[in-house]
């Protein structure tokens, strides 16, 4: 993370308030589908653990359907565009460990549609565990696309649904900026939360540490401007594409703003994104974010997954250890989910064999 930069996300040209931030959320279409608010956790042991900050866990993996995290937030204000439109399918796309697939699924089992699914092979391929065993078992519809690259699949998305059209069927496709600009105010709304949560303990809000590539940083981003706060809130990226991360993510809090009826001003400068946690590749655990895993499940019993929440506890780590974060000031660690993708990665734990008796 480039800690020189001086962030301005939260300057105050756009400030409207909690009560202002929520009614224009109010005014949006939004299918309920998550146990919302999510807890705020104390971490003692983890905090004195590493003789740093107040660590407290805002527990989005504790969202509801099919296990949860933070992409329940998202399909809350993507879905009812697709019940608009009478959609009886969503085509959708990611990779076959996929979060995004696994709830936007159980979302559409819940909504009476059918999920088709192209997932790209990457690391995992078609073994059925961890997410794409859920997948399956929520009647999926699953196609697996040879290779690791997921900017292939907007095109893909999109002659799938055409396909569906002329089957008789009326498909919903998960993909644009229009998708995603919906999807981030789920995050906008999250921010309001974790305000609320944090007031009530008396705090004051230093640091927000989170994994994202694109959607959940940049709605925390816009709650943050709307809300005035000064919190800095660290994304840690679990993956590397062709445009920078800040440049995205701040593309998309300017298509997030227009929701809401806020004045959009983001640059690729306002947002703090660190690369740094990617180890070798998306999908793949690194030895620092197995070691975040290993030292937050012994001392609080929280499990994180190998893709996204492991390496953004890598980060908050580094960042303690590095003394961005001090003695004194909260941290709220985002835990985003993703823990059904840990039963495809028994083997990258090296957690050694079972004495059996």
């Amino acid at each position: 993370m480039n800690s020189a930069r001086q962030s301005t996300a939260n300057a105050p040209t756009d400030v409207v308030g909690r009560e202002g931030l929520q009614a224009r959320i109010d005014r949006l279409p939004r299918v309920r589908l998550g146990h919302l608010p999510t807890p705020l956790d104390p971490c003692p042991r983890l905090s004195a653990a590493l003789g740093g900050p107040d660590i407290f866990v805002k527990r989005d993996d504790a969202t509801g359907i099919a296990f949860g995290g933070n992409k329940v937030r998202q399909h809350e204000f993507i879905f009812p565009q697709a019940v608009a439109q009478g959609a009886d399918t969503i085509v959708i796309g990611a990779g076959t460990q996929s979060n995004w697939c696994r709830q936007a699924t159980a979302a559409a089992a819940k909504l009476g549609m059918k999920a088709v699914l192209l997932l790209v092979h990457g690391q995992k391929g078609p073994a059925k565990q961890g997410n794409l065993l859920l997948d399956l078992l929520m009647d999926a519809d699953v196609t697996i696309i040879p290779g690791n690259d997921l900017e292939i699949l907007d095109p893909l998305l999109e002659a799938k649904a055409e396909e569906l059209r002329r089957q008789g069927r009326k498909p919903y496709v998960f993909a644009g900026p229009d998708v995603q600009a919906r999807a981030a105010v789920g995050y906008a709304n999250a921010m309001l939360e974790i305000d609320a949560q944090v007031g009530a303990l008396g705090r004051k809000l230093d640091h927000l540490v989170l994994c994202g590539a694109d959607v959940t940083p940049a709605g925390l981003n816009v709650g943050a401007r709307a809300l005035g706060l000064s919190t800095r809130v660290a994304g840690f990226s679990p993956i590397r594409w062709k445009e920078e991360r800040d440049v995205s993510i701040a593309h998309l809090a300017n298509l997030t703003c227009g929701k809401l009826d806020l004045r959009p001003g983001f640059t690729a400068a306002d947002i703090l994104n660190d690369d740094g946690q990617i180890g070798a590749g998306y999908g793949i655990l690194s030895e620092a974010a197995l070691e975040a895993m290993r030292l937050v499940a012994r001392t609080e019993g929280l499990i994180l997954d190998p893709v996204y929440t492991s390496k953004a506890m890598a980060g908050l780590i580094a960042e303690v250890r590095a003394g961005r974060m001090r003695k004194g000031e909260t941290v709220v660690f985002l835990h985003t989910g993703g823990t059904p993708a840990l039963f495809a990665y028994g083997e990258d734990l090296g957690l050694g064999e079972v004495t059996l008796a």
